[in-house]
Parts: structure tokens; C-alpha cells; sequence
């Protein structure tokens, strides 16, 4: 967004660094949250529903407790659900400085929805206060004096619900939609909302993310009633029986899609964005999910419990190891955009310090002649292609040329690969602006 892009500071390679390790700081607030808000919305209002279809007491106990669960605090979702969504925008505005990608503009819509979602989930929490309130309240009572209220009561209740999860479910769609995007300098060029709803990929993604959510959320209720502290105390046994049941299914149904996901995912990546960091990562939560398995397994057969609680330990290390991989390939698709923006802050810097004359002065034809000369001509082969055949495709555009020159990828099979040649940003924007000059003359 133009206006985000006014307020972005140049930054030199080591900034840029740390602001791809504070995006998985970040991120790893926000994801592990988000998704047991998600998870604890979709569940509670499943058994709700399922509970006034079924009448069954268990099920409307289980829904208010659950949604009581997860959404931890009213403090918890500004500083974990809406803070680290904001600081988001912020350093992918940095890293992301003069694409123009609708990234940008997927996490603004993200950060409008999302909070939104949030107080209707909050209001249909506190509700059910009131609900079970005037649930108590005996018949005759109710037809007179409070029944008006409690039927607004149970409306907003019901109400709430459904909005919530519908902003939450939109809102998270465009959050993993602008992270897809960024991951994808194939679909760079999307410029609206058409490429969300036209991209298989940003689909997978968005299904993955809800089975995570909903396993997680499991593990994390699992963890509640059954490892923290002890354990809550539950007096009706068939009710212990039913969260134990419950907690299980949802974790290990939702976690079996894991693996399946997390492959498909892998394999959509764009080569330019593989390295061993990203498989590496993406290893180690595959292993934390199998290892969740043998746990699931022993817990059913053996009614393990005290296991709950790292089957949700290796469930969030499962997901920090992917934010990591993901967060990987993100750096590596982005390399040759650092190493512009390198330059822009080289400029930029020496300006500040009044040395822009410096910078004028460094001699592109000297740079040439007694580099480039060796390996290119303008328009004949020599040990690496005429400038008048690859130049073009650049149209112009000296931070490019710069920053394939500061690092350069083979791209031609016919010519042996382009050596690092050691220049500085300043150096290879001098002489990528001096052939650019040049070439016209051929």
C-alpha cells in the first residue's frame, strides 16, 4: 500500500535479517492464538448446535467450556491476536518496499476482519454467562419478568457465534492468502482479491492451516482438563469419558491431514525458494507430528493421559518448525529484492552523511574495464553473452541490474555461470547504470 510505503526506512542486508527473524518471533505469537481461538470457535459451535439437535447435556456444557478455554483473556486477544498482526504489516512492508504486491493489502483486510471476529467471539462468549444464568431461572419467572431479556440474551448469543466465525474464517483466508503470495514471485503480478479465490494454492494452504487449528486446539483442551495443574476436577464421570473422547478424535482426526498438507505444500514451492534450511525445518515437524501419533496411541489404548500435555508441546514445536521452513523459503525468494533495497540504503546513507558526490564519482567505464571487460563485449560473445541480448529484459531498471550483479545465479546454460565479482552496492549500481547507458549505442 502507497502510504505504508512512505513510512518504510531503507535497510541494509543485516536489518533486513533481523527483520525476517522478528516476522517468525511474530508470527509464532500470533499463529499458535489465532489458531485455538479458530479451533475453540468452530467446536463450540459445533457441539452447541449438536447439543440443542441432540439434547444432550454434555454437549452444551462442553460448548461453553470450551469457548471459555480458548479464548483465554480479553488482553490476550489485543496483544496476542491484533499486536503481532499489526507489527506483520509492518515488516513485510519493509521487506516487500517498492514490489507492489496486494500482500500488503491482504494483511490490512486480515488485521480489519480478524479483530472484528474477535469481539463477536468475546460477546458470545460472556454471553453464555447470562444464558446459563436465566437457564436458571424457573419457567413462571421467566414469562413474566425476565423473559424478554433472556430471549435477547440467547439471540445474541446465537448471533455472535456465527459472525464471529465468519469474520475469523474470511479474515484468516486473506492472512494466508498474503503469505502464499509472498512465498510465490510467480504470482507477483496478482494485483486483487480474484487471485485468492483463483489460486489452488492459497486454498491448500488455507485447509491446511483449519486442520492444524482444530488439532491443536484438541491437544490444547486435552492439555487443560487433563495435564495443567493436575488436571480440572470433574466430578461425573461420563462426562470426563466424553471430553476424554472428544479431545482425542478432534486431535487425531485433524492431525492425520498434517503430513499429507505439509507435503503438498513442500512441493508447490518454487525452486528459487528450496534450501536445506527449508526442508530441514519442515523434517522436524513432520517427526514432531508421527511422534504425536505414537502418544495419540498409547493415550487410546492405555488411557495415558499425563501424555496430554506433549502431545501439545510437540504439536507447537510442530508449528514453529513450519513457520521457520516458511519463513526460510520467504527469505530466499526475496533474496535479489534485499540486495536492491541494500543499494537503495547504500544511497541513502550516503547521503545522510553528505558523501553523495562519492557516489557520483565512482566510475562505472573504470568498473567495466577492469572487470567486466575480461568475460563481456556490447554486442558480440566473448566469455559470456553480448550485453545487447540480456540487458533488454531489464528494461531499464538499474536496482536489478545491481542486484544481479552483487548476486548473480546462472541463467543461461549455454555460458559457464557469472563469478561473484566482490563489488559494494554503490559499485554495482555504478556499473549496472554505466552498461545500461551504454548498450543503447549498439
Amino acid at each position: 500500500m502507497d502510504f505504508l510505503d512512505k513510512l518504510v526506512l531503507p535497510q541494509s542486508l543485516e536489518h533486513m535479517a533481523l527483520l525476517h527473524y522478528m516476522a517468525i518471533v511474530v508470527l509464532f505469537l500470533f499463529v499458535p492464538f489465532f489458531s485455538i481461538v479458530l479451533g475453540g470457535s468452530i467446536l463450540s459451535l459445533y457441539f452447541k448446535r449438536k447439543g440443542k439437535k441432540d439434547e444432550n447435556g454434555f454437549y452444551a456444557r462442553f460448548s461453553k467450556e470450551v469457548i471459555e478455554l480458548t479464548t483465554f483473556t480479553k488482553g490476550a486477544g489485543v496483544a496476542l491476536g491484533i499486536v503481532p498482526l499489526f507489527a506483520l504489516i509492518l515488516i513485510y512492508s519493509q521487506l516487500l518496499h517498492n514490489l507492489k504486491l496486494v500482500t500488503i493489502s491482504f494483511f490490512v483486510v486480515a488485521l480489519i476482519l480478524i479483530p472484528i471476529g474477535l469481539v463477536f467471539i468475546y460477546t458470545y462468549r460472556y454471553s453464555w454467562i447470562f444464558k446459563s444464568l436465566f437457564s436458571s431461572v424457573k419457567l413462571e419467572e421467566r414469562e413474566n419478568e425476565y423473559s424478554d431479556f433472556a430471549n435477547n440474551i440467547a439471540r445474541v448469543n446465537r448471533k455472535s457465534s456465527y459472525w464471529g466465525l465468519i469474520f475469523l474464517l474470511v479474515g484468516s483466508y486473506f492472512f494466508i492468502g498474503g503469505l502464499n503470495l509472498a512465498m510465490n514471485p510467480s504470482d507477483w503480478d496478482a494485483t486483487g482479491i480474484l487471485y485468492l479465490f483463483t489460486s489452488f494454492s492459497v486454498f491448500i494452504k488455507w485447509i491446511h492451516f483449519l486442520t492444524a487449528a482444530l488439532s491443536l486446539t484438541g491437544s490444547f483442551l486435552l492439555f487443560i482438563y487433563f495435564f495443567w495443574e493436575g488436571g480440572k476436577e470433574i466430578d461425573d464421570t461420563g462426562y470426563k469419558e466424553f471430553i476424554k473422547k472428544t479431545g482425542l478424535s478432534v486431535t487425531l482426526i485433524f492431525a492425520l491431514f498434517q503430513p499429507l498438507f505439509l507435503l503438498i505444500n513442500l512441493v508447490a514451492l518454487p525452486s528459487l525458494a528450496l534450501s536445506s534450511s527449508v526442508f530441514g525445518f519442515a523434517v522436524i515437524s513432520l517427526f514432531a507430528v508421527f511422534w504425536v501419533f505414537h502418544l495419540l496411541y498409547a493415550m487410546l489404548k492405555n488411557s495415558e493421559l499425563r501424555y496430554s500435555g506433549f502431545v501439545f508441546l510437540l504439536l507447537v514445536v510442530s508449528s514453529l518448525a513450519l513457520i521457520i521452513s516458511e519463513q526460510a523459503s520467504f527469505r530466499n525468494v526475496t533474496k535479489k529484492q534485499a540486495l536492491v533495497l541494500a543499494v537503495d540504503y547504500d544511497v541513502a546513507l550516503k547521503e545522510l552523511k553528505g558523501e553523495q558526490k562519492g557516489i557520483e564519482a565512482i566510475s562505472g567505464a573504470d568498473i567495466f574495464n577492469g572487470r567486466c571487460s575480461a568475460c563481456h563485449r556490447f554486442d558480440k560473445k566473448l566469455v559470456g553473452p553480448p550485453y545487447k541480448e540480456t540487458l533488454p529484459k531489464y528494461k531499464g531498471d538499474v536496482e536489478k541490474v545491481a542486484a544481479f550483479v552483487l548476486n548473480p545465479t546462472k541463467i543461461n546454460p549455454a555460458y559457464p555461470p557469472m563469478p561473484n565479482q566482490g563489488l559494494k552496492p554503490a559499485e554495482a549500481r555504478a556499473i549496472a547504470k554505466y552498461i545500461l547507458e551504454e548498450v543503447k549505442k549498439y
